[in-house]
């Protein structure tokens, strides 16, 4: 990843964090796996205006999860079934099933999230660091 790419990025040692704004403007792809140098697998935000819709696609390897961040999330299947999703909601997609995704509403943009991927889950593989004793702490609040 190129700091000149994406210069609103922030990187340390082992991660990379960005607003989606830092990665793109206007509709269409903020490339999150390239902004953020994502190696794992494939992750994507995508900003639809208001009655547009995707082409319908499928892949041939890599299962996709569609998770909404901002406005109404229709995917309609290749077997005529649909799904309306609002902010929060997540669909799971077979690499083989045909799905398109559409944007419904007259006045507000869609933005969701798509990742990929193919390989199978590796499992819960998360291990505490030394000198921490638990996963989830309670937050104090702000001295400011």
């Amino acid at each position: 990843m190129s700091d000149q790419d994406y210069p609103g990025v922030t990187c340390g040692e082992g991660w990379a964090a960005a607003e989606l704004d830092d990665i793109g403007e206007g509709y269409g792809f903020r490339k999150l796996r390239k902004a953020l140098d994502v190696q794992a697998f494939g992750i994507n935000a995508l900003v639809l205006p208001p009655g547009l819709a995707t082409g319908k696609h499928y892949h041939e390897e890599q299962e996709e999860t569609y998770i909404v961040i901002a406005g109404r999330f229709v995917i309609e299947f290749g077997d005529g079934q649909s799904c309306e999703l609002g902010p929060g909601g997540a669909v799971r997609v077979n690499a083989e099933t045909v799905r398109g995704i559409r944007n419904p509403s007259e006045t507000d943009d869609l933005v969701y999230v798509c990742a990929g991927g193919k390989g199978g889950y590796v499992g819960r593989d998360g291990v505490l660091p030394p000198g921490e004793d638990r996963g989830v702490s309670p937050i104090s609040p702000s001295s400011s």
